[in-house]
């Protein structure tokens, strides 16, 4: 007699029984050795309703697959159920509207934009790899104006940053700092171990920074007055080495001119905020 097993994982070794008189029997026995092997393996025989309800299985999981990834992408797309609606800004869609209808009135309405929100916006690059130029027209040491142009309009840590820097610099010019008649220290040989005369630097003339205005910007370009008194060239020095450090690691200043009572397009007696314009007291 032969028996199926539906679940066998292979096929089945099958051993006849013979009589002793090596005869056929009427009905031959027929005994099934199943021997198991490493690993499990499909069923052979599959019934129709375990063939259905595992359709039914594969289909439900594929379902909740594409429901999983719907939210996935929806979560991404949105910035989750914390984030905030960036697409509701109504002066944003304003400007879209207006551009197909005027074009340049669109312009005008994001440079406005860029000015107003420019502390908002993240700049990948903070200084400017490429030397700051300096020039000099007609430089006045006890009367004159010092420009600046940066490659763009400053943000509020970056002015900051140049005040604080341009206050050092008439601090130390006003205690007589930077007077090149005194340079004993950087005048001599430093083989050996270094001296210092006080006498002889009590009894140099000293230099005293007088005055100065305080800075003012409109959009990249920024100015201030100064009254540096004696002609003392090292105090010039100080101040170019400070900002051309200062142009290479954080601002990028494109020009630093010295003197000129003009610059292009500079306006006078202009106070508007909107315009970019701003005073700052060193």
């Amino acid at each position: 007699m032969l028996i199926l097993n539906t679940c066998a994982p292979a096929l089945p070794f099958i051993e006849f029984s013979r009589h002793i008189n090596n005869r056929l029997a009427p009905f031959s026995s027929v005994r099934l050795s199943i021997k198991k092997r490493a690993g499990a393996r499909t069923p052979v025989f599959v019934s129709r309703e375990q063939k259905s309800q595992r359709d039914v299985d594969i289909d439900v999981e594929d379902e909740e697959d594409d429901t999983t990834s719907q939210k996935g992408f929806s979560g991404r797309s949105r910035g989750g159920e914390d984030g905030k609606d960036f697409d509701k800004d109504p002066e944003f869609a304003e400007i879209l509207g207006s551009c197909l209808d005027d074009p340049q009135k669109a312009r005008s309405k994001m440079e406005d934009r860029l000015k107003k929100k420019r502390d908002k916006i993240l700049h990948t690059k903070t200084g400017s790899g490429t030397p700051m130029k300096v020039t000099f027209n007609k430089f006045d040491f006890s009367n004159s104006y010092i420009w600046f142009e940066f490659y763009n309009a400053p943000l509020e840590k970056d002015i900051t940053l140049i005040c604080d820097a341009i206050r050092a610099w008439h601090i130390i010019g006003r205690l007589g700092g930077c007077n090149s008649m005194n340079m004993q220290l950087s005048q001599s040989p430093m083989d050996k171990r270094p001296s210092y005369d006080a006498i002889s630097g009590a009894n140099v003339t000293p230099t005293t920074f007088y005055n100065i205005g305080d800075l003012e910007i409109q959009d990249n370009l920024a100015r201030i007055w100064v009254d540096i008194g004696t002609t003392e060239a090292l105090l010039l020095d100080v101040f170019i080495n400070a900002l051309t450090q200062i142009s290479s690691d954080f601002v990028g200043i494109k020009q630093l001119a010295f003197g000129g009572s003009e610059y292009e397009n500079w306006k006078e007696n202009l106070t508007s905020e909107d315009a970019g314009c701003s005073f700052h007291k060193v």
